[in-house]
């Protein structure tokens, strides 16, 4: 099982450096794909923001919106955030050595509950942080 981070996403459905990259990673892949519903949310932010700086127009945002919601409903599983999440994230946060950012804990919280071995995300910091966790990385 892959867990899919929001950055991943983001490049995987808008014109970014890493699109083509990740759009091969995504059509090669094989395994279960999940994230957590928290990602719809930054999903929504990543594409307001993008409008915001001009970088994406309205009608992209429009189609990025479509595409997402094609992807979690044909194979995208999205899961619940449960309090024990926010609790594990809060714990990742907070370790001495940590440099994440709040959102990025969240996922790797997410990952680890949902029992996913790999990681998928384009987040430097959020990868290492998911190597340190035992969690592969891709693409």
């Amino acid at each position: 099982m892959v867990y899919v981070d929001t950055s991943a996403l983001v490049a995987l459905l808008t014109a970014e450096p890493e699109t083509a990259r990740m759009r091969a990673w995504f059509e090669a892949n094989t395994l279960p794909l999940v994230s957590a519903d928290w990602c719809a949310v930054e999903f929504t932010s990543a594409l307001a923001a993008k409008r915001r700086a001009k970088q994406l127009r309205p009608a992209h945002v429009t189609r990025a919106h479509a595409a997402f919601d094609s992807l979690t409903a044909g194979g995208l599983r999205l899961l619940p955030l449960s309090r024990a999440t926010f609790v594990r994230a809060a714990e990742l946060c907070g370790a001495p050595d940590s440099a994440l950012r709040a959102g990025d804990a969240l996922h790797l919280a997410s990952a680890l509950e949902a029992g996913a071995q790999t990681l998928a995300g384009l987040d430097a910091t959020m990868n290492e942080a998911a190597q340190r966790l035992g969690l592969a990385v891709l693409p």
